[in-house]
């Protein structure tokens, strides 16, 4: 059933109109297919960019829509509705563009937003490693300055867009002063040395690719560093900041289809001569279901509204993320109870759904990290 929104403005609800028609006509009818083939939909974010949809939160100079976090997170939201891999690949995009459109100077953002907002190039975002992950402080790539460019040696791990992207938001170490050693990059994907490993075999969200992505020697111009040497971490937990409400926007996405595929199948689905909505036991889980997508939603628009009105909202974003991801891996199981063994086959997109709830807990920082985030919030308060 469409979801009923309380936009801020007619130039919002004409937006989400445009993607609701989009993700209906466009993403929806690709997305079982292109998960089952693991294909990635190049051409949708072309088509997404054309319509003004890759820039949303940024300033209309650089060729953003400069819409509030409210509006641009319940777009993203129709988007994941319809396709998941889609609505995560548009929320790394955004956070991709966050270092430059934030710390970078006025002649780098000139120079390269208008193309990174505009749709011709698609971003990825690069801290991650396989033994820095929740501990960023602890990342190994190294960045050494020679001349005028950097050489940078080392590999980042589960890059979504790895090999497909234009560019890489990437996080370097420049130092040995543990986080103040970090540098951030913005790294051409036709830069020598630079490389994507093989694609991770994932339980879910096939169409979007994840691969280490390997710097053998890579030559980067330092006219490409964000924001001055040591910045690296500031500007990366700013980014996830952010970035975790898209992914909280992406699960309440996610969530809202598993509610309505499995509301249509409980009213079409009879027994002892019956609708299986009718029975109590579904009803009940039916509105738990209801009640966990609600709220979600109005956990993540809470911290939207806050960051919009430049409130602090570290903590809110992090209770977002936690309140959303937990809530979409409990709506898609229960969904895919309802749907009993139909549910368990891939006839119907549930089970598709239950899978691909289960690495929002886990990207833009593990949901245990979200409890310290939030616990030591309430403690330095």
């Amino acid at each position: 059933m469409p979801v009923e929104r309380l936009l801020p403005t007619p130039e919002a609800e004409d937006l989400l109109s445009l993607v609701t028609e989009i993700s209906r006509d466009e993403l929806k009818p690709r997305a079982a297919a292109g998960e089952e083939n693991e294909e990635f939909p190049r051409d949708l974010f072309a088509l997404m960019g054309k319509s003004g949809l890759l820039g949303l939160p940024y300033p209309e100079q650089w060729g953003g829509a400069e819409q509030p976090y409210e509006v641009y997170l319940q777009a993203l939201e129709e988007i994941a509705a319809a396709w998941m891999s889609v609505g995560v690949g548009l929320s790394v995009h955004t956070m991709s563009c966050y270092a430059l459109a934030h710390y970078g100077s006025e002649e780098q953002q000139n120079k390269w937003l208008p193309d990174m907002l505009g749709g011709s190039l698609l971003g990825a975002y690069a801290l991650s490693e396989t033994q820095a992950g929740s501990d960023a402080a602890a990342l190994t790539t190294r960045a050494r300055l020679s001349g005028d460019e950097y050489v940078v040696r080392g590999a980042k791990a589960w890059i979504t867009h790895a090999g497909v992207a234009d560019f890489y938001t990437t996080m370097v170490r420049t130092s040995d002063d543990s986080g103040r050693g970090i540098s951030c990059l913005l790294v051409d994907s036709s830069t020598p040395g630079l490389s994507a490993a093989p694609r991770e075999r994932k339980m879910g969200l096939t169409g979007s690719p994840t691969a280490q992505m390997l710097f053998d020697d890579a030559h980067v111009p330092a006219e490409r560093l964000i924001g001055g040497e040591g910045m690296g971490l500031k500007i990366a937990l700013a980014s996830l900041s952010s970035g975790r409400l898209g992914i909280a926007a992406c699960a309440v996405g996610l969530a809202q289809a598993a509610l309505d595929e499995a509301v249509a199948y409980a009213k079409g689905r009879t027994q002892f001569g019956r609708p299986i909505a009718d029975f109590q036991g579904l009803e009940f889980l039916l509105a738990d279901m209801a009640a966990t997508v609600e709220s979600a939603r109005a956990t993540y628009l809470d911290a939207a509204r806050r960051r919009d009105r430049g409130m602090d909202f570290q903590r809110h974003s992090s209770i977002a993320k936690l309140v959303a991801t937990d809530g979409a891996m409990k709506v898609t199981t229960d969904a895919v109870q309802v749907l009993g063994g139909a549910g368990y086959t891939r006839d119907f997109p549930v089970e598709r759904y239950m899978r691909e709830a289960k690495v929002p807990q886990i990207f833009e920082g593990t949901n245990q990290i979200q409890r310290m985030v939030i616990a030591r919030s309430l403690k330095n308060a």
